[in-house]
């Protein structure tokens, strides 16, 4: 037996999730490409616009709102705080009704989970239900490759399959899609849909309807994520607006379900406060149109077969994280993306993740991580904000995403090494902690103003510091320094008037009170007068009146 003497070693790090969940280039140069399409920023802020308008609506509605988002904040704030005893409880319920449960490390062990479970019922092709998790860990592509063909139902899903696009949006995948290129793709990809079909929303609704409905009656397995996993009963919820879902959730033999860990919550009474703040805060409905729950298998009714994968990758990292976690608090709302003036100029594509906006900016890094190479992409993604604060407010789970951004900041400036940044900071640094030296700063920084304009700004400065002035202009130092001006006969004379203008409202606010003070003196003198009047008179009442 050995002693051991000293400080204990770091457990290690939980591993970083895989999937699509990092992109090919950094945000700065992917939105630049974003930014010179016309037609997407035309889609993206009339489609936005209209959502925002929605939300305030059916929110605005509520005397109550706020207190919603401190329920919802709460209640997902405890369910993380003891994550690991809610997902045993969950596999419990589900096992007690039929279900079966598979636990998933990363996107590579649920994929090959997914398809060995579809292969095992013979079946070569899965109707599938609208789920983010499935699009982190790149499952369609997975099936494909080992000869199973996935069909997406939800339409805007869709649309982007048939592409062969990529969603943009947490909630409207095809956010970025116009109805002249929906039509245009079904007229390519979709077999025997009518020549003349057009752009009107009902046609291709229609179009897409008589596309899925053969798919709905002969698929035998169907995959679908879930909004929400309850412990205490081990039901899944998936809510939805098309109708699809519940098509998916039903009519199957098998339904497999993947769930990020994230999702789930302690009581079956806590959906009370999700199904409220859920669809107001996504689609500004006050309800979705369809809310389906099911809880493991029942006999002579829906599936048969059930099967539950909970998904890692990558959460159990960012649950580390003791102020990263507040992320997975997200209930995939997308009202952070629809606020955000960011997103609403680039687009989701730019953030390379399969989470775009404020939200992903957080969660994506954390997930995945930020240094998995010189140049990361996702180390760029905590920048992708302007701080405004629009997607904090927004937000049904209260989730800080600026405080977050700006961790996360530091996280990855803690993580750098040695940068033209740092250099500079240690720099000034050092001039500022001797005032000698600070003072000839000052003074030799006024020599910019001979390369100011007549604006009185600087707009081109020479490298590293043209990234500034590249997107901004500074203002040319003033004339004079305000150490200079304050030992001078100017500034003493200014200060000895603010002084005294100080002291003059001082006794003035002296003077009121003491008025104040004697008039209640007074008043009260005067009611003490009347009551000894009153004992004395009985008829006599302490207003003075009789």
């Amino acid at each position: 037996m050995s002693t051991f003497l000293g400080m204990p070693a770091r457990p290690p790090h939980a591993p970083y999730g895989t999937g699509n969940l990092r992109g090919d280039e950094p945000f700065p140069r992917a939105a630049h490409q974003e930014l010179g399409n016309g037609q997407l920023r035309r889609n993206l802020g009339k489609a936005t616009t209209t959502i925002r308008a929605k939300r305030l609506n059916v929110t605005g509605e509520l005397p109550d709102w706020e207190a919603l988002r401190e329920a919802g904040s709460a209640i997902k704030t405890d369910a993380m705080n003891r994550l690991p005893e809610l997902l045993e409880q969950l596999e419990r319920k589900v096992t007690e009704h039929g279900g079966t449960v598979h636990w998933a490390r990363d996107g590579a062990e649920a994929n090959e989970i997914v398809a060995r479970l579809v292969k095992a019922t013979g079946s070569d092709e899965v109707i599938k239900v609208k789920s983010m998790a499935t699009q982190e860990i790149g499952l369609n592509e997975h099936l494909e490759s080992v000869g199973i063909t996935p069909y997406e139902t939800d339409l805007a899903e869709l649309i982007v399959q048939l592409a062969h696009d990529k969603p943009s949006h947490i909630l409207v995948p095809a956010i970025h899609r116009n109805r002249d290129e929906i039509r245009q793709i079904f007229l390519d990809r979709i077999p025997g849909v009518d020549p003349e079909l057009d752009n009107v929303p009902a046609h291709l609704a229609a179009a897409a309807r008589a596309y899925l409905r053969e798919r709905f009656m002969t698929a035998k397995v169907a995959v679908s994520g879930a909004n929400f996993g309850v412990a205490e009963t081990g039901t899944l919820s998936v809510v939805e607006s098309e109708g699809n879902g519940r098509m998916c959730l039903t009519l199957p033999d098998t339904l497999i379900t993947v769930m990020g860990i994230e999702k789930v919550l302690p009581r079956y009474q806590d959906l009370e406060v999700f199904l409220q703040l859920l669809p107001r805060s996504s689609t500004g409905e006050r309800m979705n149109p369809y809310t389906s729950l099911w809880t493991g298998v029942t006999p002579g009714d829906g599936p048969q077969t059930f099967h539950l994968v909970l998904l890692d990758s990558g959460r159990t990292a960012a649950l580390a994280d003791a102020i990263g976690r507040a992320a997975l608090n997200c209930i995939r709302c997308s009202a952070c993306l629809n606020v955000c003036p960011v997103y609403e100029r680039t687009g989701g594509h730019a953030y390379g993740s399969t989470y775009p906006g404020p939200i992903g900016a957080v969660l994506t890094p954390q997930l995945a991580g930020m240094h998995a190479a010189a140049d990361d992409p996702n180390s760029s993604l905590p920048y992708a904000s302007s701080l405004c604060g629009a997607c904090f407010d927004a937000c049904p789970v209260k989730i800080d995403i600026p405080s977050l951004l700006v961790e996360l900041r530091h996280q990855h400036t803690e993580q750098t090494g040695t940068t033209p940044e740092k250099l500079a900071m240690k720099a000034a640094a050092a001039v500022m902690k001797r005032p000698a030296l600070y003072a000839g700063a000052q003074k030799a920084a006024g020599l910019g103003r001979a390369v100011a304009g007549r604006d009185g700004t600087i707009s081109r400065l020479p490298p590293p510091l043209s990234g500034w002035s590249d997107s901004r202009d500074i203002a040319a130092p003033p004339r004079q320094t305000f150490r200079a001006w304050f030992a001078s006969d100017e500034g003493r004379a200014a200060l000895r008037s603010a002084a005294a203008e100080h002291r003059q409202d001082r006794d003035r606010a002296d003077g009121q009170d003491r008025d104040r003070v004697d008039g209640q003196d007074r008043d009260r003198a005067e009611r003490e007068r009347h009551r000894d009047e009153g004992r004395r008179d009985p008829g006599h009442r302490e207003d003075g009146t009789t």
